[in-house]
């Protein structure tokens, strides 16, 4: 039969054909084939029209695309687990051997967790407050495994050891909220290989996360992957995850898949004009903005933050936490100062203190020739129009029982500005064309915009009171790279017409090029490097910084 098949040029063709379909039919994990979900009442709106992709063992799959395209929708499918107001009109979702649309839901609680598990984007929402994380985890293991309790703890103490948690037989005791954010999302990643499963899906699992921590959470799920033959749908936006990380990719647009391809083809190549235009979204690390030279508008001179460590039965002072230990630096007016560093560095300890919201321990900070931290709450308040604020989370700072025109108009009235209520509605329908929203969007509520507007909704509320400097608190962290490109562009577009200045708080260094003029890098509490944003990530001269730069996922 070899000596045949050797003198037939057509047949080894056709076998060697056969052999690697068999090849990928055995790794194959999971199948999706023309999945559409619509509401359930009418209008019958489609959510997900004819999705197709398949899963293999030991490959990371990469969903990308908008805020509400389909991808979220589409793991949720995967588990069975849709909202009750949509529903599964048509396709099928299969394992090699099992068709999920056949299963009971009693049957599919069997497959949820020990074939099938998934990793939520926000872990300490999705972790219970009131259980310990080893908690948590065993109650997996005794609903998929016939374990005793002793082998149950020793089973969670070895999985925290797989995915690098600190010492984990001390650390399964722990709390949510006793760990860091990195930590909270290995213990998710580690309750979701707690039966083996053969198929991983994470949902924008390092989306809020530092990059040095992204880049380990990462590299991580990479390891895993191959080490456990674990087929992963890695749903996210970020485009420089996904050339990291990812070994195919589907691009989704409008409940559809668009594109889908090899990563390195795909980045090469990119066939469709939302997929270059994503691609073209993220930020160039080349364009620099030119330097200002201004008069000073913001001093922080030494400032202090720390916070006192109670213990024992009478809670006295055992010790205090440097939050911000003796930082300098100056914002100009009309300038942009980007203060990065991982979580717990001081950061955002330091937006409060410049808003008077925390108290300093020590050092000044001066506006205008202004001492804030020796001002009452009452000195304080004529200056609240001069000093706004732009937070990570606009959706939680806005009162959900507000439209959006009272929320912008609540800062004109108990901030005293002189206007009648016809012109404070003439001011918010003009405020509302600037961040490029209709000006009858002033009746709606937060609930009824996408992130991207409701950010710009919060950039029209800061703006309200015509202040001379905005701290921004992560403004762009939770958004996708093109709205993000949006919001960045309108903050450089306010600065140019209003010659207003920023305090950028940001973790993300691929954003700092686009909008900062000076750059400081922060770590335990003080600023390591600072300096022209050209200079620090060109010429970076701290270790830190070199860190923080090489933990930064590249697209080429």
């Amino acid at each position: 039969m070899t000596t045949a098949l050797q003198d037939n040029p057509t047949e080894v063709a056709r076998s060697t054909t056969e052999q690697a379909a068999a090849t990928a039919e055995k790794s194959l994990a999971l199948s999706v084939n023309k999945l559409n979900v619509s509401l359930r009442h009418a209008p019958y709106m489609p959510i997900l029209q004819d999705v197709s992709f398949q899963l293999r063992k030991g490959e990371i799959y990469a969903l990308v695309g908008e805020s509400g395209s389909g991808k979220s929708m589409t793991s949720l499918s995967i588990l069975r687990l849709l909202p009750d107001a949509l529903k599964i009109t048509k396709g099928s979702i299969a394992l090699p051997d099992t068709d999920l649309f056949s299963l009971t839901e009693q049957e599919m609680g069997a497959i949820r967790g020990k074939k099938i598990s998934m990793i939520f984007q926000d872990a300490l929402t999705a972790l219970n407050p009131v259980q310990t994380v080893g908690q948590q985890i065993s109650e997996t293991l005794k609903l998929h495994t016939s374990l005793s309790s002793t082998a149950i703890r020793e089973r969670t103490v070895e999985l925290f050891a797989e995915v690098g948690i600190p010492e984990p037989e001390k650390r399964v005791d722990w709390y949510p909220h006793q760990m860091s954010g990195g930590q909270q999302q290995r213990v998710m990643i580690a309750m979701a290989l707690a039966c083996e499963p053969d198929i991983l899906l994470a949902d924008e699992p390092t989306t809020a996360l530092d990059v040095t921590i992204q880049q380990q959470i990462l590299e991580l799920i990479k390891k895993l992957t191959h080490s456990h033959k674990l087929a992963v749908l890695l749903i996210t936006h970020d485009m420089g995850v996904v050339r990291q990380t990812a070994n195919r990719v589907g691009v989704m647009y409008q409940g559809k898949i668009i594109e889908q391809g090899n990563c390195g083809d795909f980045f090469a190549n990119p066939r469709e004009a939302y997929s270059r235009q994503l691609i073209n979204s993220l930020p160039d690390m080349d364009d620099y903005l030119p330097l200002k030279v201004q008069q000073p508008l913001l001093k922080v001179e030494d400032l202090a933050i720390h916070f006192p460590v109670r213990k024992g039965l009478l809670q006295r002072i055992n010790s205090y936490t440097k939050a911000v230990d003796g930082i300098s630096f100056t914002i100009g007016k009309g300038e942009t100062l980007a203060l990065v560093g991982e979580s717990g560095c001081g950061k955002s300890t330091t937006g409060r203190a410049i808003l008077n919201l925390e108290k300093v321990t020590a050092g000044d900070i001066w506006y205008n020739n202004l001492r804030l931290n020796s001002m009452s709450r009452r000195e304080m308040l004529p200056l609240r129009k001069k000093v706004q604020v732009i937070f990570q989370n606009p959706f939680s700072s806005m009162n959900p029982r507000m439209t959006v025109g009272d929320i912008i108009e609540e800062g004109m009235v108990s901030l005293g500005l002189k206007l009648s209520r016809t012109e404070r509605i003439e001011r918010i329908e003009a405020l509302l064309a600037r961040v490029k929203l209709e000006p009858d969007h002033r009746h709606r509520y937060p609930h009824e915009f996408s992130g991207g507007q409701r950010q710009r909704i919060a950039i029209a509320r800061a703006l309200a009171v015509e202040p001379d400097l905005i701290i921004c608190d992560e403004p762009t962290s939770a958004l996708d790279v093109s709205i993000r490109a949006e919001v960045l562009d309108l903050l450089l577009e306010l600065q140019r017409e209003l010659n207003v200045s920023y305090l950028f708080i940001t973790h993300d260094l691929s954003i700092i090029p686009h909008i900062a003029h000076r750059v400081a890098v922060m770590q335990g509490g003080k600023i390591v490097e600072q300096g022209n944003t050209e200079q620090v990530l060109n010429q970076p001269q701290h270790e830190y910084t070199r860190k923080l730069l090489n933990a930064m996922p590249y697209v080429y």
